[in-house]
């Protein structure tokens, strides 16, 4: 059975220090963690497989940067955080162009593109995972209704069901949050 609770202070301390096998115990007892933190906040398993992978390096690398073994969780809460925005937003990005050739954007156009984009990926990385993954699916992805209530186990009805609670929801962080 998975250890449920954070690695030691003692321990956060000597890896902090430069301890090798801390480190190694360190990263390996937050696994658990961080993998929970990222299935939560990324909008697939892919993705919070992957953030989770990307925070563990970055523990690794700068655990002597980390000013308070206190703060261990918060750190590790925010890496996870930052890197399923990060994977959001490229997503968000690398989906096709649905401004037509002809419309010239100027450079402040741009901008407040690019900050609506950031809006909506951290409105969209509050939804619950269910909701997150059909709205990731079906609106950013593209794919068809059918397609994703197919990959998701669900009925047509509950598919169309979790992507209205997840527009709504995106609404309303954006109107009001």
């Amino acid at each position: 059975m998975a250890e449920t609770t954070w690695p030691r202070e003692s321990l956060i301390r000597a890896a902090q220090g430069g301890d090798t096998a801390a480190i190694a115990a360190l990263v390996s007892g937050s696994h658990p963690h961080v993998q929970r933190f990222a299935r939560t906040l990324c909008a697939s398993p892919e993705d919070a497989e992957d953030s989770a992978q990307e925070a563990l390096i970055i523990l690794y690398r700068k655990i002597g940067t980390l000013r308070a073994s206190g703060a261990l969780v918060s750190w590790m809460f925010r890496i996870v955080r930052n890197e399923c925005l990060r994977r959001a937003r490229q997503a968000l990005r690398t989906a096709p162009d649905l401004t037509p050739p002809e419309t010239m954007v100027s450079a402040e156009d741009d901008v407040l593109q690019r900050l609506e984009a950031e809006r909506v990926a951290a409105a969209v990385a509050q939804l619950p995972a269910d909701q997150r993954r059909v709205l990731i699916m079906r609106d950013v992805q593209g794919y068809p209704g059918k397609a994703v209530a197919d990959a998701l186990g669900l009925s047509t009805a509950a598919m169309k069901s979790r992507l209205h609670r997840a527009r709504t929801a995106v609404r309303e962080l954006l109107l009001h949050g």
